[in-house]
């Protein structure tokens, strides 16, 4: 079968590989029909996320149909259709009991001190093979598959395998409240849903934060109020928004691939910028970009430094941009002094999207628009090269299954 393979930094392939096989009786193998490809996958091929195998397939999002499951899945028969949750959790530790999906003790084969096991990670997450292939291997089939109701299409649930879901809970890490100004870095696909479920969650006011225009334009689109970080100061602007106050809630959705700004009032002075510059070679030593493709952001904590000025005193910081265990630098004095309250982590994926799905579903909120590309499998790489250069309009890039 076909699949998007890591060989190294700044190298992945569109190979041919076996067809996973059950490996254990809680797996179940998928013939996925949509997949897509997210930042985080960028981390690992710009070398911001390290420790990859070589080999490993590539992906954390699908929707497909069971083909076969082991002999420990009784919740789901060949022939269902489903979502697949970006990471994997058993359903029956005491973690999973509490919803905190996301830090299963069980699922990561690292050990529970391991952490968060997902789809197409480094060695620290399993590592199991990732989702941008023709079928799939699911560990823990029954808490790591959602069943999809017919008035779900491929699409849109493709949309639900991570990003909605992620978007949403950053808005409750943030702990958005009825009333609040939400301030929300970074307008890509992770943003642009931590906007729409900021105003789900009861927010009066979404002001959103990129340096890129039709990113921001997507953002308009939903009645965000925009800030282009290359033409103002971010913080300057969200006070002047606030009546000098600051956001009462922000959510970081930009994480170690930050980009500073090029110009204008916010583009750093030369010891900030040499600073910055620090920081990309401590965070990703190995980097090989290919020209243009495959360059660390330039900025790794800007996006943090940022969020915890433009917040409001006693204010709250969700953090859903990645951040990888080698990344030091954060402004933890300034928070203090501020009294903040700051969340973070990854997506509790399988206790957070049941709702998400029945709004889906009931044509409460239709996430497709921000949808903006759509490929086949087999053109992932130019795909994977033009998501990585931000070219405009591409926010978010589903691929499309290329079986007969």
């Amino acid at each position: 079968m076909k699949a998007v393979v890591w060989h190294g930094i700044g190298d992945i392939r569109l190979d041919d590989v076996p067809e996973p096989t059950l490996r254990d009786p809680h797996d179940a193998i998928v013939r996925i029909t949509r997949s897509a490809i997210c930042g985080t996958d960028l981390h690992m091929v710009r070398g911001t996320m390290s420790g990859m195998r070589e080999g490993t397939v590539l992906g954390h999002e699908a929707v497909g149909v069971v083909t076969e499951v082991g002999d420990a899945v009784r919740g789901f028969s060949p022939g269902d259709r489903v979502l697949v949750n970006s990471t994997i959790s058993c359903g029956a530790c005491r973690y999973c009991r509490m919803g905190h999906t996301a830090q299963c003790d069980v699922a990561n084969p690292n050990g529970p001190q391991a952490g968060t096991s997902f789809f197409g990670g480094p060695e620290m997450t399993g590592p199991v093979d990732g989702l941008q292939a023709e079928y799939a291997r699911i560990p823990w089939a029954q808490n790591t598959l959602h069943p999809l109701p017919d008035t779900v299409s491929d699409e849109q649930a493709i949309l639900l395998s991570d990003i909605f879901p992620t978007g949403w809970f950053g808005a409750e890490l943030a702990g958005v409240r009825r009333g609040d100004v939400v301030a929300v870095f970074g307008a890509g696909i992770v943003g642009q849903f931590a906007a729409a479920s900021a105003f789900k969650q009861g927010a009066a006011r979404v002001i959103v934060v990129d340096g890129e225009e039709t990113r921001l334009a997507a953002a308009l689109a939903q009645h965000c109020e925009i800030v282009d970080f290359n033409a103002e100061d971010p913080v300057e602007a969200i006070r002047e928004l606030t009546n000098g106050i600051g956001a009462d809630a922000v959510i970081d959705a930009v994480g170690v691939d930050a980009e500073r700004p090029k110009r204008g009032p916010a583009a750093p002075p030369q010891e900030q910028a040499e600073a910055f510059d620090a920081e990309v070679r401590q965070i990703a030593p190995d980097a090989a970009p290919r020209g243009e493709h495959f360059k660390p952001g330039d900025g790794p904590s800007q996006a943090a430094r940022w969020a915890v000025e433009a917040v409001a005193k006693c204010g709250r910081i969700g953090i859903i941009g990645v951040y990888p265990p080698q990344v030091g630098q954060y402004p933890i004095g300034q928070a203090m002094n501020k009294n903040l309250t700051i969340r973070m982590g990854n997506c509790d994926h399988h206790s957070v999207t049941p709702p998400l799905i029945d709004m889906v579903a009931a044509g409460q909120f239709d996430p497709t628009a921000l949808i903006t590309e759509h490929e086949q499998l087999g053109s992932a790489i130019g795909a994977y090269e033009a998501f990585d250069l931000r070219e405009p309009g591409w926010i978010k890039v589903e691929l499309a299954a290329t079986q007969g």
